[in-house]
């Protein structure tokens, strides 16, 4: 029986990667079969991509060099950790997938959501996730958070509220596209409580 693939979204200093961890240990715990994952990232070589991307340094980086190089960690890590996982029975709990690349480069880098969409298309064949959670919080509240408990920001950490603001509402456009199956949290609370909800949902949809 195949895995079921989940993805956790949102903006930064929403959570996720604090969340994903904390839901895959409650997974262990359940003696649940999973696997715990992130974009860009996961493996090796999307990991070189990641750090290519989010490097401060490159600050000539073109919106779409950006949007492609996302494509292509996203391609890489499919094929070689994700889609093994769900072939073998694996749940998948993945921070980031497409719906990032929509939002952030699609509307926030305004190369278009449909353009990137298709750019993506080509790189998951059409792969998409059972259920996505989207972590909702404004813009400027995690920023704060972000600055608050990281030493070190990234390139994108780095880029103006303008542009955060943007990606929001992008991520609103995305949330329209696969309303089926985007599943809306409050990220405002504590993080306890956001992990408790994140964690029922997921519970609920595996035990079907």
């Amino acid at each position: 029986m195949r895995g079921l693939f989940i993805t956790i979204e949102g903006p930064d200093g929403s959570g996720k990667s604090t969340i994903v961890r904390e839901i895959g240990n409650r997974l262990n715990k359940a003696n649940i079969n999973h696997i715990t994952t992130r974009e860009p990232g996961g493996i090796d070589i999307a990991e070189q991509i990641r750090h290519i991307i989010l490097n401060p340094k490159n600050k000539k980086m073109d919106a779409k060099t950006e949007a492609l190089l996302y494509a292509a960690s996203r391609r890489q890590h499919l094929v070689e950790k994700i889609l093994p996982a769900l072939d073998i029975g694996k749940h998948v709990i993945c921070e980031r997938f497409v719906e990032s690349s929509l939002a952030y480069q699609g509307y926030g880098r305004n190369i278009g959501i449909d353009e990137v969409f298709s750019i993506n298309k080509f790189a998951i064949d059409n792969i998409l996730p059972d259920i996505t959670i989207f972590l909702d919080i404004e813009p400027n509240v995690g920023l704060k958070r972000i600055k608050k408990n990281r030493d070190n920001l990234d390139r994108l950490d780095l880029e103006s509220i303008d542009f955060h603001q943007k990606v929001y509402e992008g991520y609103k456009k995305v949330k329209e596209m696969f309303a089926d199956r985007i599943i809306i949290v409050d990220a405002n609370r504590t993080i306890e409580q956001v992990i408790n909800d994140v964690y029922s949902i997921i519970y609920q949809k595996i035990k079907g």
